[in-house]
């Protein structure tokens, strides 16, 4: 028997009080890991903070990834059904309706806002898409993270060149996707484009298969409701020319803008623990180094248009 699978058993309470310890215990340890990641990223994201509203800021992105975290785990052990009822409100739900009558298919963009794994049972409502997979570390861990999924309708391919090929194959069939596209890539797989006006290593994937398959783009976040009844689902219709162009700096840069307009709604459910700006041109020991090396990267890029950055790179 799989431990992981007596979370069904646990009371949302329960799982809320121990995501409370650990982001209180993380907020302690300021200089080490993820908060020291987070208080980085929110240097350069958020350079006009002051030190009180960065450290708040911070406090809360601890909070909501550590409450991520549970709601995810819960979210694998329980049937989807459970997900979908976890959902409150739906805006702009036509946008997404719209998005997937398309012949040419469509493409969710996803980024890490909210909790994006109760969203997925519910998307999966309406369709059958076809869905990179990347195993998780530890064999138990990761049998229960792929049974939670399989229970949906989703196709799960690898993170590969097969994967790939797959989703393309689905897009012609005019089916659809869910693809998220702010992770660090390998320098093959992306571009340097501006992210929140600061030249970083960008995946290009999703902006591929726009260009080339024509499918429509639609932004999903699962954001958690402030009044504690569930979570609020948003729609945004991704209709930029430039998120199609042939030539992906212009394509990814056209990206990572819908995607920071969607992390400015919610700044504090994104999951600023992640080194997204790891590989950022000049600048390789980022998150090793003191606070002032982000002031430095901040100062260098001040208040560049994503237009005057490409044409620095270029």
């Amino acid at each position: 028997m799989n431990a992981f699978t007596l979370l069904k058993y646990v009371p949302m309470w329960m799982l809320y009080l121990l995501a409370h310890i650990a982001s209180f215990i993380i907020s302690l340890r300021r200089d080490k890991s993820i908060m020291k990641t987070v208080d980085t990223n929110l240097r350069l994201v958020y350079p006009e903070l002051t030190e009180t509203q960065r450290d708040q800021l911070a406090k809360a992105c601890i909070a909501n990834q550590s409450k991520n975290m549970v709601e995810s785990a819960k979210s694998w052990a329980m049937p989807p059904a459970w997900s979908v009822k976890q959902i409150h409100t739906v805006h702009h739900q036509q946008v997404l309706m719209q998005g997937l009558q398309n012949p040419n298919g469509m493409l969710a963009i996803v980024p890490h806002l909210g909790t994006w794994e109760i969203m997925n049972a519910w998307l999966n409502q309406f369709g059958a898409p076809t869905i990179m997979y990347k195993p998780v570390k530890g064999e138990q861990a990761n049998q229960f993270v792929l049974q939670g999924r399989q229970r949906l309708n989703a196709t799960l391919v690898p993170t590969d060149a097969t994967g790939v090929k797959a989703i393309f194959k689905t897009l012609k069939a005019g089916g659809f996707s869910i693809i998220l596209p702010d992770h660090v890539p390998d320098p093959s797989g992306g571009e340097v484009v501006p992210f929140f006006g600061i030249p970083t290593l960008t995946s290009t994937l999703a902006s591929k298969l726009a260009s080339k398959t024509k499918c429509s783009l639609v932004g999903l976040t699962c954001v958690r409701r402030d009044d504690g009844q569930g979570f609020d689902i948003y729609c945004d219709e991704l209709t930029d020319p430039a998120l199609y162009d042939k030539n992906m700096v212009t394509a990814t840069t056209a990206m990572n803008h819908a995607i920071e307009r969607m992390i400015d709604r919610f700044p504090s459910q994104y999951m600023w623990g992640y080194k997204r700006f790891k590989r950022v041109p000049g600048f390789p020991v980022i998150y090793n180094a003191k606070p002032s090396i982000a002031v430095a990267v901040r100062q260098r890029y001040p208040k560049l248009s994503n237009h005057d950055i490409i044409n620095s790179l270029t």
